[in-house]
């Protein structure tokens, strides 16, 4: 029986328990649900979750353990003269029986008494069911194949039967506990806050696991190259080295990498805070309630549009209109018609990532701005203050620490931007102020470093674990200090 197959049966076997469960604690109130120390819902929620939750556990189990066992059994299967070879040679053999394995499945009995006895070809009668097989394929290959799939097949029934099992014992068991004062809600809630606590730690480990991971590969790439050479360095020319120089070859500076990513960032900044603001400022003072429940969504759709988007936007009109403008520029003052903005520039990707952060700038400062209490605003204007002088004598001041908390959890979102930076600045890592020339930031140099088919064992590949662990460790900074900023306001009115 097939997983999903299985899977569906347990969730059947779930609801007829909790309708079981349900009738049970009602037969027993004898119509008088004060009888029951919890509701009868709450009584079928137990007996369903002692129907699924176990029999899901042993299934989980048993589908990561399973083929760990099966994997193990067929290696010893496999001839001396394969195991001898080394691990590399059996794990090679392992996936071609695998291949044969499914091919057996759509064999007919001749074809398969065919090879056995040796008449006929293994790669031959495989390809013609579909199979591709590297090599002509080896006699014993047959033969561990039959036990990978009669081990396959025993597997699958002994877990379906067990869990099946462990279901149906679970429910009857759950149904023998429900009694009129049995307290089925503290049961419920219990495992509730046991699977939030779970899924809380999913997320943190998962953060812990990709930290680990960066900091182990990051550690090596420290061993092969010093780290003030990486976090000083002022030239990045990380070029493959050549064979026999142990791959020591190349320059590692992260200070170009982090100067365009600063840059860029600040650009943007520049262009999106004063629009974002503004938008903001406008929509919570001034904008009617009508135009604000119409402009307020429509600003937040360029919110979802993918960066690969806000990349082409930049790469066929910004760019190119920037470029032509210049050059249209230039030839009136000077009679030159060439142009001094490049088509991929500082200033390209800068608009083009501003224009996507304005909805995260506007929506951040409205909810903060609105937050602000009435009884600011009704004083300030009692007092005699004009609406533009309550907003900039008190609303904007009292909102100060709120939006600086927004801006900089903005800028952690620019700082990580990766698309718009590849089409839009380029990729040429150097240090320069002129905005119409085209950088590149740390993002766009892990991508390029990490395309193509490459192993990690030399310093121009584990370089991108060094730089997304020091892009991580920037962004964690602004994010937590958001925090603490906008938890700091809100702890103001609270």
């Amino acid at each position: 029986m097939s997983t999903s197959l299985l899977l569906l049966l347990i969730i059947v076997i779930g609801f007829i328990a909790y309708f079981a469960g349900r009738a049970r604690s009602l037969a027993q109130s004898g119509g008088k649900l004060s009888n029951l120390h919890s509701l009868p819902g709450y009584h079928g929620s137990y007996v369903a979750i002692w129907a699924m939750l176990p029999a899901a556990l042993v299934l989980g189990t048993w589908l990561f353990a399973a083929p760990v066992y099966i994997d193990g059994s067929t290696r010893a299967a496999l001839p001396d003269t394969v195991q001898s070879q080394g691990p590399a040679a059996v794990q090679l053999a392992l996936g071609q029986v695998k291949s044969v394995a499914g091919g057996l499945l759509r064999l007919s009995g001749e074809e398969l008494a065919a090879l056995e006895s040796g008449s006929a070809n293994l790669r031959a009668t495989l390809a013609s069911k579909g199979v591709a097989l590297a090599g002509e394929g080896d006699p014993y290959m047959v033969t561990v194949a039959k036990h990978f799939n009669a081990m396959t097949a025993t597997n699958r029934w002994l877990m379906t039967v067990a869990v099946l099992l462990i279901a149906i014992a679970g429910g009857v068991y759950a149904i023998r506990n429900v009694a009129t004062r049995f307290r089925a809600r503290n049961q419920v809630e219990r495992v509730i806050l046991g699977s939030l606590i779970v899924a809380s730690s999913i997320a943190i480990l998962t953060t812990v696991g990709i930290v680990a991971s960066m900091l182990s590969e990051a550690g090596r790439f420290f061993t092969m190259v010093s780290p003030f050479e990486f976090f000083f360095g002022t030239v990045w020319d990380p070029r493959f080295a050549a064979a026999g120089s142990g791959g020591a070859s190349g320059q590692f500076g992260l200070i170009p990498l982090l100067a365009g990513t600063l840059y860029i960032a600040f650009v943007a900044m520049l262009f999106a805070v004063p629009i974002g603001l503004f938008a903001a400022i406008y929509m919570a003072e001034y904008a009617s309630p009508r135009l604000r429940s119409t402009a307020k969504p429509l600003l937040e759709v360029l919110a979802g549009i993918p960066t690969i988007v806000y990349g082409f936007f930049a790469l066929v009109t910004v760019g190119p209109f920037l470029r032509d403008i210049s050059a249209q520029m230039n030839g009136l003052m000077t009679g030159n018609y060439q142009n001094f903005i490049q088509a991929q520039s500082v200033l390209t990707a800068g608009i083009v990532m501003g224009i996507m952060l304005i909805p995260f700038v506007s929506s951040l400062s409205d909810d903060i701005i609105t937050q602000v209490p009435r009884a600011l605003r009704d004083g300030s204007l009692g007092l005699g203050a004009t609406r533009s002088e309550t907003v900039k004598k008190v609303i904007l001041p009292a909102a100060l620490p709120g939006i600086v908390g927004a801006l900089l959890l903005t800028a952690s979102r620019a700082v990580g931007e990766t698309m718009i930076v590849v089409l839009a600045a380029g990729v040429a890592a150097r240090m320069q102020i002129n905005p119409f020339e085209p950088m590149t930031t740390v993002t766009v140099k892990i991508v390029n470093q990490l395309t193509g088919d490459l192993e990690f064992t030399s310093p121009q590949t584990l370089v991108a674990f060094a730089l997304g662990i020091t892009l991580f460790v920037i962004t964690l900074g602004l994010n937590i200090y958001a925090l603490y900023i906008v938890r700091k306001y809100r702890e103001q009115y609270e």
